[in-house]
């Protein structure tokens, strides 16, 4: 299980990855399709054609960890970027919430207050 902080940002790649991908490929995708510095601390997801495989990648300061989950049965509810976004931005719990089998296009938060993450400039 990965355990995420509070700020930490998810960014999802959108459309389907190469699994095949590893360290250095997922930064580069990281870099050119999601548009955000690969060793920010963020974590940055992808996923197959089929929707069945996940890929995390994260920098903890000294170098790259790849997560792997593959699902035996089932897909993933892969989330779509809005229309003129690069990808999708989520936190921890929702990330969590893909991975353990939720739709979040069928989820919805109630009313409280949340701070925005602050961008990167």
């Amino acid at each position: 299980m990965v355990t995420l902080g509070p700020n930490v940002r998810v960014y999802i790649a959108p459309g389907a990855t190469n699994m095949q991908r590893s360290f250095d490929g997922l930064a580069a995708l990281a870099r050119r399709i999601v548009g955000e510095e690969p060793t920010s601390g963020h974590v940055f997801a992808f996923c197959n054609r089929r929707r069945t495989i996940v890929k995390l990648l994260v920098w903890d300061s000294a170098g790259f960890w790849v997560h792997a989950k593959r699902l035996e049965k089932g897909t993933f509810a892969w989330p779509a970027p809005l229309e003129g976004e690069r990808e999708v931005v989520l936190d921890a719990d929702e990330l969590s919430w893909i991975l353990g089998g939720l739709d979040l296009r069928e989820v919805r938060r109630r009313k409280w207050y949340r701070a925005e993450p602050r961008r990167a400039s």
